[in-house]
């Protein structure tokens, strides 16, 4: 076992980690972030997914002990008057809400490099991430509406 400080959400944390340890168990373990899901365990769902530096990572792959020192920001760290999340919820964009979260921050992600985005590039961004209640009309609309509230 090793400790690694992980900054996530604006705090730090020390936390015991041994080599082969994800990032995703680190975070929801060792830190206590609870919207940071796993779903596949591949890297092929979204629902593990964390922004590093912005960029987004998807923690079910990522070794825990890397990620030392270097902003992470989850789902759980967004302020409550977040536009993202306003217009997701506004939009009617989750049924069960597990991928949400995950869906947010490629939402962050995409809409820092693209403040306007077209349904085309929506899509090939978030194609990463699975919504498994299928509401990708909505998820779509609140990023629209998310990237017009962010333009304003």
């Amino acid at each position: 076992m090793k400790k690694v400080r992980l900054t996530v959400n604006g705090g730090s944390r020390e936390v015991e980690v041994e080599d082969t340890t994800v990032l995703l168990d680190a975070l929801r373990e060792g830190v206590g972030t609870t919207s940071v899901r796993e779903g596949c365990g591949v890297g092929a769902c979204g629902a593990c997914t964390v922004l590093v530096d912005g960029v987004s990572v998807s923690s079910c792959l990522a070794n825990a002990v890397r990620y030392g020192g270097r902003p992470i920001c989850t789902a759980d760290g967004l302020p409550p008057d977040d536009q993202v999340v306003a217009a997701f919820v506004e939009s009617n964009a989750m049924q069960c809400g597990y991928c949400i979260p995950g869906m947010v921050l490629m939402t962050k992600e995409l809409l820092a490099e693209n403040p306007d985005p077209t349904d085309e590039e929506i899509t090939r961004h978030l194609e990463g991430n699975i919504c498994r209640c299928a509401t990708y009309l909505e998820i779509r609309a609140a990023v629209h509406e998310a990237a017009r509230r962010l333009r304003a």
